[in-house]
């Protein structure tokens, strides 16, 4: 009984002392430089829309009767604000991706940098 007492301390107390570990953040979560220079439909805004919005707003989905497939279908919810306000989650729009997290800030400061440099089609 005695080493039975004696082998649950030692167990205990090797759980409790492995569980006493200290992460260094910046290690852990290093910054990551977002590229915002040079941001072209094809090569950046293309990818993100595949990856988070085609799903739902493309041609043969068109759900809320929105469609985001190709750049002429975008440009509109572009020029009227509404696309970078679903992505950013701003009060007054609905929120995109539906029900999931924001996208990606990086993601995000790329869409809004290309529309700060007039949203080419490029």
């Amino acid at each position: 009984m005695k080493e039975l007492l004696i082998i649950s301390a030692f167990g205990l107390m090797v759980v409790l002392h492995s569980g006493c570990y200290y992460d260094v953040e910046e290690e852990l979560y290093p910054t990551i430089d977002c590229l915002t220079d040079n941001i072209s439909y094809e090569n950046d805004i293309l990818p993100i829309l595949i990856d988070d919005c085609f799903s739902c707003h493309n041609v043969a989905a068109n759900f809320g009767n929105i469609t985001l497939e190709g750049y002429d279908e975008l440009i509109k919810y572009v020029n009227d604000g509404s696309f970078l306000g679903a992505v950013r989650h701003d009060g007054g729009f609905s929120p995109m991706p539906k029900g999931k997290p924001k996208i990606l800030e990086c993601e995000i400061e790329k869409i809004s940098a290309w529309i700060d440099d007039g949203a080419l089609d490029n």
